[in-house]
């Protein structure tokens, strides 16, 4: 059975986001129109603003400890059309906007998932037909 909430006056909410431990949220990148998943990324509150402020999208390098604008160094920036909140507020959708000719993926692919997985038989990856 679904669970509703009541809908606030002027159905707006408050945004709460629920970062985790590390101070993160996930973030799944959408092309804007077409709905293709272009890449997974994590942001804390300082990319969140700041992608909020200047409509690039920015994330959080674990790897890095750092923020850093997807397309600083390809050119490849990536426009926030529309940031999607999931139910629990702790996961986000960014649809994008890519430049002509743009690759979402440091491969230089157009999205970072460009390869499948066999479900039977070896673990191999197959590369998708573009």
């Amino acid at each position: 059975m679904k669970t509703q909430s009541p809908a606030p006056a002027g159905g707006a909410e408050n945004f709460e986001p629920k970062f985790d431990a590390k101070g993160l949220l996930t973030a799944v990148v959408v092309e804007a129109d077409s709905g293709e998943v272009l890449m997974v990324a994590h942001m804390n509150s300082a990319a969140l603003a700041a992608t909020r402020e200047s409509r690039r999208a920015t994330f959080f390098s674990r790897s890095r400890n750092k923020l850093w604008i997807k397309g600083e160094t390809s050119g490849n920036f990536l426009q926030v059309e529309e940031i999607l909140v999931d139910c629990d507020q702790d996961c986000l959708i960014l649809k994008v906007r890519l430049p002509i000719q743009g690759a979402a993926c440091h491969t230089g692919e157009r999205s970072c998932f460009y390869r499948k997985l066999n479900l039977s038989g070896p673990a191999e990856l197959k590369r998708i037909k573009s």
